[in-house]
Formats: C-alpha cells, structure tokens, sequence
C-alpha cells in the first residue's frame, strides 16, 4: 500500500506539475501576444520616409499669466504637422507646423455676447489673422539628450516675424503597427515658452504675461 501509494502521490505529483506548466506556458504565450500588439517598438526600427499628423489624437494648447492671479488657458483647433523621419538618425530628421489663428477656443462664457475667440483671432493686438493667416515652425535642430527625450531647435513665424525657439521633446511611444490603424506610428509630447512681445504681440503686457507656456501632443502615422 505504501509503495502504490508513493507511486499514485508521485504520478499525481508530476501530473500537476504539468498542468501547472501547460497554463504557464499559454499564460506566457496570451502575454506575448498582446505585447507584440501593444508593445513599443524602438524609433531606430520605424520606417523612414514621411509622418503625417492624427489630428485625433494631437492638440496645441497655450497659457499665459492674468494679473498673476491665474493662468488662462487655450488652444488652437486646426492645425497640421509633419516628420520627415530618419531612422538612421533620428537628429537627422525635420519638423514641419502650421496652425490656423482663427482656430483658437477660450472656452470664453456668454458667448452669444461677446464673440472672445474672434476678438483674439482677428483683432490687430492679437493674433491678426486677416493679415497673417498662419503660424508656422520649421525645426533646424535636433540635439538627442537621452533615448527618449531630445531639445529641438527651429524658426517660428509669427505676426509676420520669424525667430529661433527651443522645444523640450519626450519621444512616448513608437509602434511597427498601431493597433486602430493599422500603420506604423509615433507619439511625441513637447513643450516650450516663448515671449510674446519679442513677436510684436504686446497687448497689455505685463498685466497679462508677456511668458506664453506651449504645451503640444501628437501622433504621427507614416504616410501612404
């Protein structure tokens, strides 16, 4: 009895060993699944040529001091941006954007009183869009600090002024196949500060900040 008894514990034993291994093995197998969907894949990996922007799922949103009292915030709407990606070298790679002044939503109360997106798209103390319908960067520079953040450096045109700016760069993610799309794509976050003055915007400056915070979210996806 003991002898059959050790054999049925050793036989039940390895059985449940195996048991045990088969559903670590399709726990594992499930797993890696999901991360080859999911997973980031290195931006040296992508693809090279032309990213355009998924508006969807990109914004541009601004603040700037009231009275030191509070930050007001807003953002533009339509806007467009672009990567000419080099895989290779991705310091090598240029940064296109343009974005529509008459985009922009304050989220302004009373609305149907005063029209406060318009006063600051079109009024000539303002963004002055009937005279200068576009903001545009063009980047000359990108400096890799670390294997996901970078410094880029690039000319911004505004109110008709072009003047170099700085933009601190977190690359997030990059993906072969992104999941919805199907396409390979690339997400970035950016921030940068310029002075708003130094392009001719003086409007009551200092009361309202002459320090305008810019804080931009996109993805890319690669051209057909």
């Amino acid at each position: 009895m003991r002898v059959n008894g050790s054999i049925l514990f050793y036989f039940g034993g390895n059985f449940m060993k195996k048991i045990k291994l088969t559903m670590l093995a399709a726990t594992l197998f499930i797993a890696s699944c999901v991360s080859w969907v999911f997973a980031k894949s290195p931006f040296n990996d992508m693809p090279e040529g032309v990213y355009s922007l998924d508006l969807t799922h990109a914004s541009v949103v601004w603040k700037v001091s009231h009275l030191g009292l509070s930050d007001y915030v807003a953002r533009f709407a339509d806007f467009d941006a672009s990567i000419d990606f080099d895989p290779a070298n991705v310091e090598n790679s240029k940064i296109t954007a343009s974005i529509n002044p008459m985009s922009i939503q304050t989220a302004y109360p009373n609305a149907a009183e005063k029209d406060f997106n318009m006063v600051l798209a079109t009024e000539s103390g303002w963004f002055n869009a009937g005279k200068f319908a576009s903001i545009d960067f063009v980047s000359t520079n990108i400096e890799m600090q670390s294997d996901t953040t970078a410094i880029m450096e690039g000319n911004l045109t505004f109110l008709g002024t072009t003047l170099p700016v700085t933009l601190d760069v977190t690359f997030n993610g990059a993906m072969q196949r992104q999941p919805f799309s199907g396409k390979p794509t690339m997400g970035f976050s950016a921030t940068t500060t310029i002075e708003r003055s130094k392009w001719g915007m003086t409007k009551f400056v200092p009361n309202i900040g002459d320090d305008v915070e810019v804080m931009i979210e996109g993805e890319f996806f690669k051209a057909d």
